[in-house]
């Protein structure tokens, strides 16, 4: 029992010793999370009013957020006398642990993240295409970047690969031209083709009728035509249904002009 005495008594003498330091303390939490929660609102208030666009906001929330812990961390190593040197000590032998197998990574990639929110090549909310996968930007972290699949799928990306690989911003509002190519034989008449494709996406809700619609022959194959039909939207979240719709209304649209849209390439080589 006199281990135990003696670590009671020891920490209620520490606790005596330092009362006021420990009071201070956490007086200083209490007006450092009241400026961060003040603050937080403030920079809701700003964005809400649209003088603050949303990645911006969240960039200023993570500051206040590590300026507040960063100087609550400096206020309670001054309140306790803990020196400087015996702290940068500790750190320089860390340093040449932790910092010099995992920290480099870490480094890199919270720079990364800096020049990802400054530079902003993306913004919160926009359609971007990664990775052969289209998604929507969620949050912008000095380390990691994530973004949201249409699947619901949250994949978060090391902000040094994102500045590393090319990523398609379709964002949030922009008009956009996406593309659909059919083959037609040579025997079709291409006003025909033309005409059939250019009344195919009047039927689809979401497809823009201005800038119009136009069809162009994108190549010659070996037993076919190519035609390419463009079409602009201005709904980047929802270019996967669309693309979907457009499809489905183009292949009715050739059947009912009876339009082989088939390439029997082999069957005809054949012959």
């Amino acid at each position: 029992m006199s281990v135990v005495e003696d670590f009671v008594g020891s920490t209620a003498a520490w606790l005596g010793q330092n009362a006021g330091n420990i009071i201070y303390s956490a007086v200083a939490a209490i007006v450092l999370y009241i400026f961060y929660r003040f603050s937080t609102q403030q920079i809701d208030k700003l964005e809400k009013q649209s003088l603050l666009d949303k990645t911006v906001s969240f960039f200023l929330k993570r500051v206040f957020q590590w300026g507040s812990f960063l100087a609550l961390v400096a206020f309670v190593i001054a309140q306790f006398g803990i020196k400087i040197d015996f702290i940068a000590g500790l750190l320089v032998l860390a340093g040449g642990t932790v910092i010099g197998f995992a920290a480099m990574n870490t480094l890199g990639n919270a720079i990364a993240g800096i020049i990802i929110m400054t530079s902003r090549p993306f913004k919160l909310g926009d359609r971007v295409l990664f990775d052969s996968k289209f998604a929507d930007v969620e949050e912008i972290d000095l380390i990691y970047t994530k973004i949201v699949t249409p699947d619901n799928v949250a994949i978060f990306i090391p902000n040094q690969k994102l500045l590393q690989t090319e990523i398609e911003n379709y964002g949030r509002d922009n008009v956009v031209r996406r593309r659909f190519s059919i083959t037609a034989g040579y025997e079709e008449d291409p006003e025909r083709v033309r005409q059939a494709l250019l009344e195919a996406p009047g039927s689809v809700d979401g497809v823009l009728s201005s800038p119009e619609p136009y069809v162009w022959m994108t190549d010659f194959q070996n037993f076919a035509m190519e035609y390419t039909l463009f079409v602009y939207i201005d709904n980047p979240q929802k270019i996967q249904m669309i693309d979907a719709l457009v499809r489905a209304a183009i292949f009715e649209s050739c059947r009912r002009h009876e339009i082989d849209i088939s390439t029997p390439t082999m069957i005809r080589s054949v012959k």
